[in-house]
């Protein structure tokens, strides 16, 4: 039988080491689906509940494992769903290729069911690499392209191939390689240093501070080791960005933790005191957060010259690879006999923790949404990896989970989209079946999507060698973010009609499906349902009942937002005592050493 347009496609995916293929099928991709058929599902299609969670879930694979995530579609609807999930991975720059279904090509332009004008859709989103193959020699250097493109660049690509044109017949390009369409799929990757004169210096900055600041990201991953070299030779804190949450370790007392509005206030006021500032593999855009303009000089490292000395006036820019960068900077660094500024931060980080864990501890009604996280964090195993959605659960997953040993984590940071937490989840199984899984998810995030896509846990468990996998669902039947940002950014009361969530059973959902299930309506019982959930061998829900009024606004909160909330509550906010009393409680911890609830 001749080799299909489809089943070359299929092989040359399996050449580049692809093992699955995260996708929902339809017509558009029929010859596809029949290759996969064809190649005794090599690689593994796996099957999502719907599109835009299969790009999610290719997002999680790529996040996760540092390869290529793939996804596939039908043409039109199936193509439209994707959207999201490639723009989380555009915005995050994460390596994916989706390969989405075409009308059959003598009906384009006719007004055909489900043609849909793919390229102008996708122009944007796959902005690096977008093609759409009409004919079987233009496949393989295409397919590569997208692959090398997608790794190249961080970002994702597409390729569109029509419907007729997946049932054809393999035909290798007609030229003088015919048999070799492409190199071997295999790349090496530089590790640039920037030059000597440039090192020198950034050197001269960092060794002129007294006060030194250093913010990590995504980019600085691989350079732990050599961000904390840096940072013991200057006695820098060290403060983190949301996407680089699991760079260093929350045990390291001079890790301030996360930046932001989502952020610690150690973050905040390492930034507010520094006169040094290093950025290390990060683009984060809240420049509220960085020092006053012209407080402090700055460093930045980073890889990609297009995302540097955009968000701070960065007096050197280093472009290079972070931990290449960081070794032959270190020689040039000179320590830092006074430790004062270090000790005010391992002072302001040990202040700060205690806090946190005074604050899981206030009473709520039922279930103190900290606490969930903070009792987490006492049993999370090290090798463990964490997703969390887009809501006042981010606010927990920043603060109150801390990281330690191999633990990895991340969300979707810069599109901030609901619906992830899950899908990313699943494709962290796929990228790493032997160790645990965590997603932390608010139940408007299930309602969205999340109930579904336990279908999807419960048919793929068997393949992994540790099925566990625990979705925690922060159930407070309200849309709890926005809620929040109403009274602190408006000033607005909470809107019952768009913020109210309707009641659902997430553990019984999960019973019906046969796994674990627990629900938690006591603060008591949070440290058992962990237990039990980590230790089930098998995927599990955990249905904590929380407080919805347990404030999620920052420690170093202005004056603005603390107004507009209680402007917010005086305008009849549903529930006002309670809220008042949550928050009063709450901001306590800080000023009341020692004492608890």
């Amino acid at each position: 039988m001749a080799q299909t347009v489809g089943d070359h496609l299929l092989q040359r995916l399996r050449e580049w080491g692809v093992e699955q293929v995260f996708a929902y099928p339809g017509d558009g991709i029929n010859g596809l689906v029949a290759s996969f058929g064809k190649a005794d599902n090599q690689p593994r299609f796996v099957q999502a509940r719907h599109e835009e969670m299969a790009a999610f879930a290719a997002v999680g694979y790529a996040k996760f494992s540092g390869n290529v995530g793939v996804c596939m579609a039908t043409s039109g609807p199936g193509a439209i769903h994707l959207l999201n999930g490639l723009y989380d991975a555009k915005l995050d720059h994460v390596p994916v290729v989706a390969i989405v279904g075409q009308t059959a090509r003598s009906a384009m332009g006719g007004s055909y069911q489900q043609e849909v004008d793919l390229q102008a859709l996708y122009k944007d989103v796959a902005s690096e690499y977008l093609v759409e193959v009409n004919v079987a020699e233009q496949l393989p250097n295409a397919l590569d392209r997208a692959i090398r493109t997608a790794q190249s660049s961080r970002c994702p690509t597409a390729l569109i191939i029509p419907a007729d044109l997946q049932e054809e017949p393999y035909e290798a390009p007609k030229h003088a390689f015919k048999q070799v369409p492409s190199s071997p799929p295999s790349t090496s990757w530089p590790a640039p240093v920037p030059a000597e004169r440039d090192l020198e210096a950034a050197a001269e900055v960092l060794n002129a501070g007294e006060k030194v600041a250093i913010l990590v990201g995504q980019g600085a991953r691989g350079a732990a080791e050599e961000v904390r070299q840096v940072a013991e030779v200057t006695g820098a804190g060290v403060a983190k960005a949301l996407l680089g949450k699991d760079v260093l370790s929350d045990e390291l007392p001079y890790v301030t933790g996360s930046i932001g509005l989502l952020g610690t206030r150690p973050s905040y006021e390492l930034m507010r005191d520094c006169d040094t500032l290093l950025i290390v593999g990060s683009n984060f855009p809240y420049s509220q957060f960085l020092p006053d303009f012209g407080q402090a000089r700055a460093v930045q490292i980073d890889l990609d010259g297009r995302f540097i000395g955009m968000r701070y006036p960065t007096e050197v820019n280093l472009v290079g690879d972070s931990a290449a960068t960081l070794r032959a900077l270190l020689p040039r660094l000179t320590s830092k006999p006074d430790r004062s500024w270090r000790e005010t931060v391992e002072k302001n980080v040990a202040s700060w923790w205690d806090t946190v864990d005074k604050e899981a501890d206030v009473d709520a009604q039922p279930v103190n949404p900290m606490a969930v996280v903070s009792e987490l964090s006492k049993r999370i195993p090290e090798n463990a990896i964490v997703t969390a959605d887009s809501g006042s659960s981010t606010n927990w997953y920043a603060r109150n989970l801390r990281i330690r040993g191999e633990i990895r984590g991340s969300l979707s940071g810069t599109l901030a989209t609901m619906g992830p937490g899950v899908p990313y989840a699943i494709g962290a199984k796929f990228a790493h079946p032997d160790r645990p899984v965590i997603a932390l998810v608010g139940d408007g995030a299930m309602q969205m999507n999340g109930l579904a896509e336990l279908i999807t846990i419960a048919r793929y468990q068997s393949l992994w060698t540790d099925p566990t996998c625990v979705i925690c669902v922060f159930h407070n039947n309200d849309l709890n973010q926005v809620t929040w940002e109403l009274r602190a950014m408006g000033g607005a009361p909470k809107f019952e009609e768009s913020q109210s969530l309707p009641d659902v059973d997430y553990a019984g959902f999960a019973l019906s499906l046969g796994l674990t299930a627990v629900t938690v309506d006591k603060p008591d019982q949070l440290a058992t349902a962990w237990d039990t959930a980590l230790s089930a061998g098998k995927p599990a829900v955990l249905d904590v009942r929380c407080d919805p009024e347990v404030p999620p606004i920052p420690p170093h909160a202005t004056f603005e937002q603390v107004k507009s909330a209680a402007q917010a509550v005086l305008k009849g906010d549903p529930d006002a005592f309670h809220l008042v009393a949550q928050g009063v409680k709450t901001k306590l911890q800080e000023f009341l050493p020692g004492k608890k609830n």
